[in-house]
């Protein structure tokens, strides 16, 4: 077989996944169990491939496939603005992954569940990381470490907090 049975029928199953796939691109995180964490995982994959797509025909298989729900609700002065599960898809989950091929989602194995012992994962998308933002988040880094040799630097006036009360030392 090319696919797991996750002990249940095929109605079950497929609402089972559909489920799970919706709730991943709600929350773009899910903590499920390992298996199932495979399988909607690859289900994932399709979605994200379909909405790089972007056409009407991609739209309607994936409105196939993913539950009619509200992703968000944002209220602004003007309007309320309402996304579906298709549209958080297609507008921007999607688009993050342009340049990448594929391997849109990571499974994390996490500890085994209590009271069963069923081994556990957290599926999430992976983030596409800009080199160019990591580089300027390191420049304050080094000016950061530059005031706190400062402070040290200078031995006048210490503060510690010891027990909720404040001790001071010159």
């Amino acid at each position: 077989m090319a696919y797991r049975k996750l002990g249940r029928t095929s109605s079950q199953r497929k609402a089972l996944l559909r489920d799970l796939v919706s709730d991943l691109i709600i929350n773009e995180r899910i903590k499920t169990t390992t298996t199932r964490a495979k399988e909607v995982a690859k289900l994932a994959n399709k979605l994200v491939t379909l909405g790089k797509r972007g056409d009407l025909h991609a739209r309607r298989q994936a409105d196939q496939i993913l539950r009619n729900e509200l992703a968000t609700v944002e209220e602004t002065e003007e309007a309320i603005i309402v996304e579906s599960v298709v549209q958080k898809l297609f507008n921007e989950i999607a688009p993050r992954f342009e340049t990448r091929s594929g391997g849109y989602t990571r499974v994390l194995k996490t500890e085994p569940r209590r009271g069963d012992g069923a081994p556990m994962a957290i599926l999430e998308f992976v983030e596409e990381v800009n080199f160019d933002e990591a580089e300027t988040e390191e420049e304050p880094e080094e000016v950061a470490e530059n005031s706190v040799e400062e402070t040290e630097e200078s031995d006048e006036y210490y503060s510690f907090e010891l027990n909720n009360t404040m001790t001071h030392f010159l």
